[in-house]
């Protein structure tokens, strides 16, 4: 039995949590390689990391979470305006909220204020994305 046919074909949230998690694995890991090891800004990396999870989200998402028949041509606008938003919405709260929230000392050990920024960021863009994508895209 494949995961298409355990869910019903209105769980869109949970098939849009499926392919983000498949989006969300490739971006962070991206993020955090271009972020630490290549040097990247915490813009550029952040940026090219969801330029990456993205690649194959539309296609993903067009086929498997909404089953949408929107034209390529249509939805790929629509797409790219909706990441983009909430790329710098989300991300842009992402670094308001670690850079606000106080970081008890045992905490540094494990995370820079800028990794809790991508993940908070993260969580941001998963909601207002879904939201974009439901709503104005598929």
């Amino acid at each position: 039995m494949s995961t298409a046919n355990i869910l019903k074909p209105t769980d869109t949230f949970l098939r849009f949590l499926l392919v983000g998690i498949i989006n969300t694995v490739i971006g962070l890991s991206s993020m955090f390689l271009l972020l630490n090891f290549a040097g990247f800004s915490y813009w550029l990396a952040t940026f090219a990391g969801n330029s990456i999870g993205a690649g194959t989200s539309f296609f993903m998402n067009r086929a498997f979470t909404f089953k949408s028949h929107i034209s390529i041509g249509a939805g790929i606008p629509k797409f790219i305006a909706v990441i983009l938003m909430c790329y710098v919405i989300s991300y842009s709260l992402g670094g308001l909220a670690a850079n606000t929230l106080p970081l008890p000392g045992w905490a540094a050990v494990f995370i820079t204020k800028e990794e809790l920024a991508v993940f908070l960021g993260t969580g941001f863009y998963t909601i207002s994305n879904y939201l974009g994508q439901k709503l104005f895209v598929f």
